[in-house]
């Protein structure tokens, strides 16, 4: 049988098990090393938590501070962060060795659209019968592909043969800032100057 699983939580109180730690008071000031039940004591005299805030460390760094206000911050910066995050979704795109001009510009129209909304995209070319001899037609058109798009996006994945299909992955360069963004950057700069 083995050990409990490892516990990720934090370790507040009687639950920090070392002889001694390394104490930052409440306002950030280095205590400095003491033995646990001196700062057990000082945290019941502050009517503070005990927390261990870095584990890992050698002796582990303990904090006193109100435990409950610090998991509602932690929570809200988790829920910041993941508001923040941009999602970008992979569409893909499908194409044949031998494709006619006016599909291969409709293709590419599409490959742009994805690309200005922000999307990667993954190029497929799908290889029948006897094409799958000829894999440097594949390549020659995804060359082309990206260099009709350079504007917009950046090979992430070059081309690679997997089985029937050729992929290609391009990723959207980062956006140019909007006319707005760009006259905000640039009135604090004037100002400066006047």
């Amino acid at each position: 049988m083995r050990g409990d699983p490892i516990s990720t939580e934090t370790r507040i109180n009687d639950r920090i098990r070392v002889p001694e730690v390394r104490l930052v008071g409440p306002n950030g000031e280095q205590v400095g090393i003491v033995r646990i039940e001196d700062a057990l004591r000082l945290a019941q005299e502050a009517e503070l938590d005990l927390v261990e805030v870095a584990a890992q460390a050698r002796p582990p760094v303990c904090k006193l501070m109100d435990y409950g206000k610090f998991k509602y911050e932690s929570a809200q910066k988790a829920r910041e962060s993941r508001r923040n995050q941009q999602l970008t979704t992979i569409k893909e795109q499908k194409l044949r060795p031998k494709i006619d001009k006016h599909d291969y510009e409709t293709k590419r129209g599409h490959v742009r659209r994805f690309l200005e909304g922000g999307n990667k995209v993954k190029v497929t070319i799908m290889f029948r019968g006897r094409e799958q001899s000829r894999p440097e037609l594949g390549f020659r058109l995804l060359q082309r592909l990206a260099e009709d798009i350079s504007d917009l996006g950046t090979v992430e994945a070059a081309p690679k043969q997997d089985g029937r299909n050729m992929t290609m992955v391009i990723a959207p360069n980062k956006k140019p800032p909007t006319r707005k963004e760009a006259a905000a950057a640039a009135a604090p700069a004037e100002v400066q100057q006047a």
